[in-house]
């Protein structure tokens, strides 16, 4: 006797890309935005960060390249969807330590990508670490 079966056939498709502006700071401290992100900002070559000690929130605000604080803003990865901003000096600056990347929806205020670090955030492993806790 046969059955009908309903098997659907994988694709090798990604998780879902959000449409929510979402900023994810490495453990390291590198700082990847998503395209949402990324638009809301303007898709700025060279960025600003700022940090409000009192109330824990990570400013991130495109500048011109001639601004002596600015940091370089360069696409990851071969689509270039997501960009990268060198963090590490910054989060190190205001002792800002993570266990884990994770990852937060962001807002926009006046032109400034904000992230409140009051919110947990999201823990995100990447591929690689998949990897290597793959056995043998």
């Amino acid at each position: 006797m046969l059955f009908a079966m309903a098997f659907e056939t994988f694709k090798r498709q990604r998780a879902p890309v959000t449409d929510e502006p979402a900023i994810t700071i490495q453990k390291r401290g590198a700082i990847s935005l998503n395209a949402a992100a990324y638009g809301l900002l303007g898709s700025p070559d060279h960025v600003e960060l700022l940090y409000d000690r009192a109330e824990r929130l990570i400013g991130i605000r495109k500048v011109d390249s001639t601004v002596p604080h600015a940091y370089v803003v360069r696409p990851l990865g071969k689509s270039g969807t997501t960009h990268l901003v060198s963090g590490s000096a910054f989060m190190a600056w205001y002792g800002i330590e993570l266990d884990a990347a994770r990852r937060w929806i962001a807002r926009i205020q006046d032109e400034t990508l904000i992230l409140d670090l009051k919110e947990e955030g999201v823990a995100v492993t990447g591929n690689r670490s998949r990897e290597r806790m793959a056995p043998g």
